[in-house]
């Protein structure tokens, strides 16, 4: 075990050093940092642009000083003629007008506010409007005396947006959330198979074309370096993933704290549930584990048989074509994660990995399905190290002849 250990070293310690590795693993948390800026950097820009505002005060007091500091916020301030506010706030509702700002005895008592319209305003300007309305309000009460309104005054007041419709509906926010991180994980698991399976093909090509491999195995058995390459090269993987999860949480655990000021009274109560559970991060981790030793172990077996990357690019199409099936039932397994042709296929080892995957990011898979998926993916494990061990150990000192069926039958049956 201890030539085992080396051997995984010297090809882990080979690739981390390359700069395409550290290239790889920088860029990661810089996309997902992009990701997270560019979006902001239009919402702001989208911010800063003049938007038509009607403004509705019930109260008759407060118009006069609000309207100059909402003309400062980037709005076009105007009000309807006397009468026809009720029209206009319809109109806002049905998106057939611009949104009106209505005021009333409760913004002069405590700052509350309400923003009716179909289109609601960004969260900067909802920060710009609410601090405009109160100061307002401020103004008018400072010469009162303390009392309940006063002080919800000093907290900032509240801006009420209201919208058509607008109902509450948290499970269909917990849906979507599942849904998207479902799909993005899958996703990237299917990535990651792909490129560290691959790696793992081209690394045994490599050896074995360049007679690498006779080298080491004058030292070593077969089955050892085949192991020392699947562990050295997963191993390089895990570390890239843990880099990027733990940057992507650091980048999350520290955006967030630093937008707040920002949001103002945005809610933010949705926000949790876009986060992925411990159990998620856990089977997503383990999905990669179990996924990657399913595949390299085939890749491997797949390098070990061919003499060049033409044969390469042939053979291991069938090893492609179970990673890329999953992807295509992806999407309708999502929307239907409860079918019995969904669970079927999200049972099924080689499927497991993603499509399991994706019903559990989804939520509501029953604990024995997803631990049941988890037991057949190890056996799988199992049984091709076994079968791509037998062919590794024949094929690896085998030069110029490409292998036919029978004989790679014949290499597993007689090792």
């Amino acid at each position: 075990m201890r030539t085992v250990m080396v051997l995984c070293a010297r090809e882990y310690t080979q690739r981390v050093r390359t700069k395409g590795f550290v290239i790889g693993t920088v860029a990661g948390p810089l996309l997902i940092l992009a990701l997270i800026l560019i979006p902001g950097f239009f919402s702001a820009r989208s911010a800063m642009a003049e938007r038509e505002l009607l403004l509705v005060d019930r109260s008759g007091e407060l118009a006069e000083a609000v309207s100059p500091r909402v003309r400062e916020a980037g709005f076009s301030v105007s009000q309807p003629p006397a009468g026809e506010e009720d029209e206009a706030i319809r109109k806002a509702l049905a998106g057939e007008g611009p949104g009106v700002l209505e005021l009333d005895g409760a913004t002069l008592d405590r700052g509350h506010a309400r923003f009716h319209g179909a289109d609601p305003p960004s969260t900067l300007r909802r920060l710009a409007l609410r601090q405009a309305v109160t100061q307002s309000a401020l103004e008018r009460r400072l010469d009162e005396g303390m009392d309940d309104g006063f002080t919800a005054l000093v907290r900032g007041g509240e801006l009420e947006v209201i919208r058509p419709e607008a109902v509450e509906d948290d499970d269909g926010l917990r849906e979507a959330a599942g849904m998207v991180t479902g799909f993005v994980g899958a996703f990237f698991l299917y990535f990651v198979l792909l490129v560290y399976g691959s790696m793992v093909l081209r690394s045994v090509l490599e050896e074995k074309s360049g007679r690498i491999a006779e080298v080491i195995l004058s030292a070593v058995r077969p089955w050892q370096l085949m192991l020392a390459k699947i562990v050295g090269v997963g191993a390089v993987g895990l570390t890239q993933l843990v880099v990027w999860v733990g940057s992507g949480a650091l980048l999350l655990a520290l955006g967030v704290p630093a937008m707040l000021p920002f949001m103002g009274d945005a809610d933010l109560s949705g926000l949790a549930e876009f986060l992925p559970s411990a159990w998620v991060v856990a089977y997503f981790f383990l999905s990669f584990l179990l996924g990657y030793f399913i595949f390299s172990s085939l890749y491997a077996a797949v390098g070990a048989m061919c003499s060049t990357e033409e044969e390469a690019q042939q053979l291991q199409f069938p090893v492609l074509m179970l990673v890329i099936v999953p992807v295509v039932f992806l999407f309708p397994i999502l929307e239907s994660p409860d079918a019995t042709w969904a669970r079927g296929l999200s049972l099924f080892p080689f499927f497991s990995p993603i499509l399991m995957f994706g019903r559990v990011a989804l939520g509501g898979v029953p604990l024995w399905e997803s631990v049941g998926a988890l037991v057949l993916m190890a056996l799988t494990v199992g049984a091709t190290a076994w079968v791509a061990g037998r062919i590794y150990r024949t094929g690896i000192l085998m030069q110029g002849k490409r292998p036919t069926v029978p004989e790679i039958w014949r290499w597993v049956r007689e090792g």
